[in-house]
């Protein structure tokens, strides 16, 4: 048990409620636009043990993939790995059980979901080498993560449609956007050890001017969802909130002034998944 806390906090465990909320999102809009109804409940369970499983699966092997970088920045010696309170190996078999997870709510759920998970788990895998060659691992980052509400649309419905792809990148930018200032704090490690990123690439400044295309870009998509979609007023209003809550998130930084990237990261964003998904299910209750 001391192990599994331990790999538990290594992973940020706490933070999968960032995400469940758009697999729920996707569920939700998918069974009304599908099929004019809610989620059954066993559909909810499935989607959810889905969405843990693949997240600490994908969390798990980046700080294994990861340890030797973690261990050589000071700004990561201190993870589980480097500092020695867990071993690669009993992470790998964390790991492993996080993927039986996810393989086993696919089966539950329906064959779409079944087929489509070769293409989940290959990119859970390979976001994590992306900043050794490409600075745009950023958006790799995005669309591993816009998987969450695609898949909890085909685990709901078995299908995939015009508003399924809106949604997925939509929160694919929108994580690309904040990868992009969370990098801001490692642009000199990056830099220096041959790694890969915006930061390190184009200089703080023009990392900042990127993440704030890519929300550009993410809020036109969630507009342009409303558009294609039979979705009304309110959730018009979450749109516009999550677009505030957006530019204050960039408020926060600057090139000069870092110091509220943790802020901007966790709370912010928190706060985005969980209010679209309220507005989402208020316009339906409407």
């Amino acid at each position: 048990m001391r192990k599994l806390k331990i790999i538990l906090e290594m992973i940020k465990f706490e933070h999968t409620i960032f995400a469940l909320p758009f697999a729920f999102l996707g569920a939700v809009l998918g069974s009304f636009v599908v099929e004019g109804t809610w989620p059954t409940w066993w559909e909810w369970l499935w989607i959810t043990l889905a969405m843990v499983g693949a997240r600490s699966a994908a969390m798990s092997l980046n700080r294994v993939i990861d340890a030797k970088i973690d261990k050589d920045n000071p700004r990561t010696a201190g993870r589980a790995i480097p500092a020695g309170l867990i071993s690669k190996v009993e992470t790998l078999a964390f790991i492993l059980f996080s993927f039986a997870l996810l393989f086993v709510s696919a089966f539950q759920l329906n064959m779409l979901a079944v087929y489509l998970l070769p293409l989940a788990v290959f990119f859970l895998v390979f976001y994590s080498y992306t900043k050794r060659f490409t600075w745009l691992c950023h958006v790799f980052l995005g669309l591993t993560i816009g998987i969450a509400p695609l898949g909890g649309w085909v685990g709901a419905t078995g299908t995939l449609q015009l508003e399924a792809y809106l949604l997925f990148f939509a929160v694919a930018f929108w994580t690309a956007g904040f990868d992009v200032i969370y990098a801001t704090q490692d642009a000199d490690y990056d830099r220096g050890a041959g790694l890969h990123s915006i930061p390190s690439r184009f200089g703080i400044r023009k990392a900042l001017m990127f993440a704030k295309a890519f929300h550009i870009l993410s809020f036109s998509l969630l507009l342009w969802l409303f558009a294609a979609s039979t979705l009304g007023w309110v959730f018009l209003v979450g749109v516009l909130i999550a677009g505030a809550i957006m530019v204050y998130e960039h408020s926060l930084v600057s090139a000069d002034d870092l110091s509220k990237v943790n802020v901007a990261f966790f709370t912010m964003n928190g706060v985005i998944s969980i209010v679209m998904l309220i507005f989402t299910i208020g316009d339906l209750l409407i």
